[in-house]
């Protein structure tokens, strides 16, 4: 009989050990840690050991990745409660900016919108937005998180974040804006009750000079929802 006979055999009449228990006393297997040989009890026991120690590992790291997701909750249910409390349109895309930088720990963030309502035209956050960013935009179905390779939408980043009116938060922001964004964030901004192919109507950017704080292998599940409600936040500066 060749190895895998022997397996088929046991595997089909799992009563042999059972009558010939004497043999699993006797049966001594190699020890994967060192030289000297195990009884198979031994040996079984160290796998179980190490299967163990691998659920183990593996619960720890759920049970840190529910932590992180229900902290990151908490911060979103701030941010959301913020923006939705915001009464005055001018002001509503420097609170999600800036809510963005408080709550959220980003060091920078800025938006822009297009295609906005008459009465808002002259305001810095409908200034003009190249053709080019605008097709980038709509091509999103979602989040972009990398590194910056020279993004045109990164460069209104700087003034974002230096438009913070608390002055301690308006200090750490022009310390954030001397650094180089490494890693960006870019959310298409569309018509809440479209999809994701409705025409976009803004970009909200999110940077940091850390290169791994946004990157390509990160989850987006909360940056997509973050992009939903500003979406439809913003939507009211648009033309009805």
């Amino acid at each position: 009989m060749n190895d895998r006979e022997v397996a088929e055999y046991l595997l089909a009449n799992p009563e042999f050990f059972a009558e010939h228990a004497e043999m699993l006393a006797t049966i001594r297997l190699a020890n994967p840690h060192g030289k000297a040989a195990v009884s198979l009890q031994e040996r079984q026991m160290e796998m179980l050991r190490d299967k163990n120690k691998h659920l183990e590992r593996r619960l720890a790291e759920l049970l840190r990745y529910g932590h992180e997701n229900d902290s990151i909750a908490s911060k979103f249910n701030r941010w959301t409660i913020r923006v939705i409390a915001e009464r005055d349109p001018y002001a509503l895309p420097r609170t999600i900016a800036t809510g963005l930088h408080d709550i959220f720990d980003v060091p920078q963030a800025a938006l822009r919108v297009w295609d906005v309502a008459e009465s808002y035209a002259q305001a810095d956050f409908a200034r003009h937005v190249g053709e080019e960013v605008r097709i980038f935009a709509g091509s999103l179905t979602t989040p972009y998180c990398g590194a910056n390779t020279g993004f045109e939408a990164a460069q209104w980043l700087a003034p974002s974040v230096a438009s913070v009116s608390d002055e301690s938060a308006a200090g750490h922001a022009a310390s954030e804006s001397a650094h180089t964004t490494e890693s960006i964030a870019l959310l298409a901004l569309r018509d809440p009750e479209g999809n994701e192919e409705a025409p976009t109507f803004g970009l909200l950017v999110m940077g940091s000079p850390d290169a791994r704080r946004f990157h390509d292998g990160m989850a987006t599940d909360f940056l997509t929802q973050i992009g939903a409600l500003a979406s439809a936040a913003l939507s009211r500066l648009l033309p009805r």
